[in-house]
């Protein structure tokens, strides 16, 4: 007797075909479609068409009250109907992004156990070593190209949320594919969980992670090799993006395999990439990137890759590397970071002052005279009024970046900043606030996202099939972010590209970057007389097939 016949994807017919969030159109479904699929009678009799299910969808989140009620609804929308999904992010990604992305992820992680619905992604348990090529190879796509994974350990600035951080490569690759047009079939969101620390979570019957400790040390180092090789192995052609690492696991991956894979961390390349393009864009304000001085609040892996991007950018303009490392000065738990402190990581050093230890922020901002303070600690309002007031003193136009993600989580709002420096700051966080108005005068505060970073970076990648990624390629998207930048813009205090341009934005980001991959040697495509174009000819766009 003969096998039945596998039934492909373009053949599925009647439920199947409506549970198929790629090949489901819903209500759009045409009536010779529904003829031929077996649909009748299985869907209401309205046909609509894909502009007016944007509209239906847009009606039904405006009214919902609350951020997360509108997240779990994008997130049935996704799997539901995927190319549905992709057009309400784009028609409005200023809208949409900080409900499938920050802040509201945050939430989203935080409740993971309690508001899960339908398994999206791939989870690797450390239980499962041995067998971590077998797990990925359940995943139905062959020719993955852009893998985000975390191990749930420092999600945004919450902290240890094991398991339940599978929400953050599954937002960030939404944004991939709605703000650069990355094909969302190329994409997987991956977990590895090694458990948790969280005693919360392990309490909580609803927890869908491994209940124990985290592994540590060998073990963990060797389970991370085993996942790197079966990625390799499965799809030679795939990016990996580290997402929410702690700083003793994330330095050491991307150090581990920089220079062998195709792969960067997001948490220290990427915010140094965002972070300096609105260095960039702010020169046109104040004064040029030779003559800045920056002070870090938070010495982790973050600090340290947005001071080396920024000290690669200053040696670009003909300062001495050294010279730019101690212009840019780095302030932890302990105070600042000097080169009498014995407790300092590898990765920390090269920005260690030699001067007297100092124990408190402002202190420190007395003594160094910094143009710009950037926040990247995770803890909120450590930048106190006095110590925008000591930077409003020092400098006309005082540099003030409070990073820290999610919004509870920024060194201090978007109003303290203005306030307290009297509407002189030039202001970016990491997480949205409000428009501010002081004295009759109106702020809109800029958002320093890594959405400008990531999901140009992976259509980049993507088009070019790079064979690695290289600080170069950050330093080139960073300048092509503040190139977008208008004199208006600038007018306005913006120092980023507008988010409801994101996708033009990205684009040429892309091609900038794609270019920078091609003379560095690293694409495995042949080099195209039209860069834009091999861009362009990549992008998805969300249309229901014919």
């Amino acid at each position: 007797m003969n096998a039945p016949t596998k039934m492909t994807a373009k053949q599925l017919a009647g439920y199947d075909r409506l549970h198929n969030a790629r090949l489901n159109k819903g209500t759009a479904f045409t009536e010779a479609e529904r003829g031929a699929f077996g649909l009748e009678g299985l869907l209401p009799p309205a046909v609509l068409s894909l502009e007016l299910q944007v509209a239906r969808r847009h009606d039904e989140i405006v009214r919902l009250e609350n951020d997360l009620l509108k997240y779990l609804v994008l997130s049935d929308l996704q799997a539901r109907n995927e190319t549905l999904y992709y057009s309400v992010l784009m028609s409005d990604p200023a809208t949409y992004m900080p409900i499938v992305y920050t802040p509201t992820v945050g939430e989203a992680c935080q409740k993971f156990g309690h508001i899960f619905r339908q398994p999206r992604g791939i989870y690797l348990p450390i239980s499962a070593r041995g067998r971590v090529k077998e797990l990925l190879s359940n995943w139905p796509e062959k020719d993955v190209r852009f893998i985000v994974v975390t191990d749930g350990e420092r999600i945004l600035g919450l902290g240890d949320l094991g398991a339940g951080g599978m929400g953050i490569p599954i937002g960030k690759l939404a944004l991939c594919t709605a703000c650069a047009g990355v094909p969302p079939q190329s994409c997987l969101p991956v977990v590895i969980d090694v458990g948790t620390n969280n005693q919360a979570l392990i309490d909580d019957p609803l927890y869908l992670g491994l209940r124990q400790g985290r592994i540590r040390g060998d073990e963990y180092a060797a389970f991370i090799d085993e996942f790197v090789a079966a990625v390799q192995q499965l799809y030679p052609k795939c990016c990996l993006q580290w997402e929410d690492f702690a700083n003793i696991n994330a330095v050491p991956i991307l150090e581990r395999y920089r220079d062998e894979v195709c792969t960067f961390n997001d948490d220290i390349q990427g915010t140094a990439g965002v972070a300096l393009a609105g260095i960039l864009a702010s020169l046109r304000i104040t004064k040029k990137i030779t003559d800045q001085r920056f002070l870090f609040l938070g010495a982790g892996s973050a600090g340290t890759g947005i001071a080396e991007l920024i000290s690669q950018a200053m040696a670009r303009a003909g300062m001495d590397i050294h010279e730019a490392r101690h212009r840019n000065a780095l302030f932890d738990v302990k105070g600042l970071l000097v080169t009498s402190r014995d407790d300092l990581a590898d990765f920390q050093r090269p920005f260690a002052q030699d001067r007297q230890p100092i124990s408190t922020f402002v202190e420190a901002i007395k003594a160094l005279k910094p143009t710009g303070i950037i926040g990247v600690s995770g803890i909120p309002k450590l930048f106190t009024r006095e110590a925008v007031e000591a930077m409003a003193e020092l400098n006309q136009r005082p540099i003030i970046f409070p990073y820290s993600n999610p919004t509870s989580r920024s060194e201090c709002s978007a109003e303290e900043a203005y306030r307290w420096s009297g509407g002189r700051a030039i202001f970016a966080s990491g997480s949205p606030f409000p428009p501010v108005e002081i004295g009759g005068r109106k702020f809109v505060p800029n958002q320093g996202n890594n959405v400008y970073i990531f999901p140009a970076m992976a259509m980049a990648i993507f088009a070019t099939e790079a064979e690695r990624v290289t600080d170069e390629m950050f330093l080139t998207a960073a300048q092509a972010i503040a190139e977008q930048v208008s004199e208006d813009n600038l007018a306005a205090e913006l120092i980023y590209p507008p988010r409801e341009r994101i996708f033009a934005t990205s684009l040429h980001v892309a091609e900038r970057v794609a270019a920078c991959i091609f003379d560095q040697g690293l694409a495995r495509v042949p080099r195209p007389a039209d860069v834009g174009a091999l861009i362009r000819s990549c992008v998805y766009r969300p249309v229901y097939p014919e």
